[in-house]
């Protein structure tokens, strides 16, 4: 049976000679993965460049219920991006919050509220203007809260230091692997409070951004079993600083 849906690119990988697999995820069937027959040849209508990693497409899918692998009949560009093809930062930011997406979203079932934060999400880091440095930052801690972990804003003159495993501030510091320092933890809490259109509001140093996101992603690791260890955050690292 035929949908229209509408789906965010995460990844995909060769298949054949000519074909793509390609991961979406999709507004009304949640995360799926679509074959594109012979979309490799020279004689496609469509190019494989249309699915590139957070490209916000329309489709007209075949779905079938028990099914691992659908079918794709018509797709098109919905949204598409230009400083981000064109700003290396911004390309760079946004192929990590692709693999941290793909890391983290199992989901095969409609979640219209995090489809509309994604797609959102995306629409504005290309459109958005200096400074943006802070925007994976911001995305991957307000995307916790879609994830069922979302950090608790309890800070006070008494819950001065955040452990990463209770997800919340506490008075006592505990060790280095599980807690914030009490500097780290006020940086942590503006990413708390901080909406994704106040980013401008943000302003961290090259090595405390790159502090923040290891610390960031230590968070992930213990509240997502089976998180696998992202790759991309090391150009981050490199290409922010």
């Amino acid at each position: 049976m035929l949908y229209k849906t509408r789906g965010i690119v995460l990844h995909s990988v060769k298949y054949s000679e000519s074909s793509l697999i390609v991961k979406v995820y999709t507004e009304i069937f949640g995360l799926q993965s679509y074959l594109l027959k012979g979309i490799r040849s020279q004689k496609a209508k469509t190019k494989p460049a249309l699915f590139q990693s957070l490209s916000l497409l329309d489709m007209v899918v075949y779905h079938k219920e028990k099914s691992s692998l659908h079918p794709v009949k018509e797709v098109r560009l919905a949204a598409p991006t230009h400083s981000i093809s064109s700003d290396i930062r911004k390309s760079s930011i946004a192929l990590f919050l692709a693999e941290l997406i793909y890391r983290t979203i199992r989901e095969e079932e409609a979640n219209t509220a995090l489809f509309e934060f994604l797609w959102n999400g995306f629409i504005l880091l290309d459109a958005v203007e200096e400074p943006f440095s802070n925007f994976h930052l911001l995305f991957a801690i307000k995307l916790s809260r879609y994830l069922g972990f979302k950090p608790q804003g309890n800070r006070s003159e008494y819950n001065r230091f955040f452990h990463l495993r209770e997800g919340s501030f506490h008075p006592l510091y505990s060790s280095p692997d599980a807690c914030l320092d009490e500097q780290e933890s006020a940086w942590f809490f503006q990413l708390i409070k901080t909406d994704l259109d106040q980013l401008s509001q943000l302003s961290f140093p090259a090595k405390v951004r790159s502090n923040l996101l290891d610390k960031i992603l230590l968070y992930y690791r213990f509240h997502l079993p089976g998180f696998k260890e992202i790759r991309s955050h090391e150009i981050l690292h490199t290409v922010l600083s």
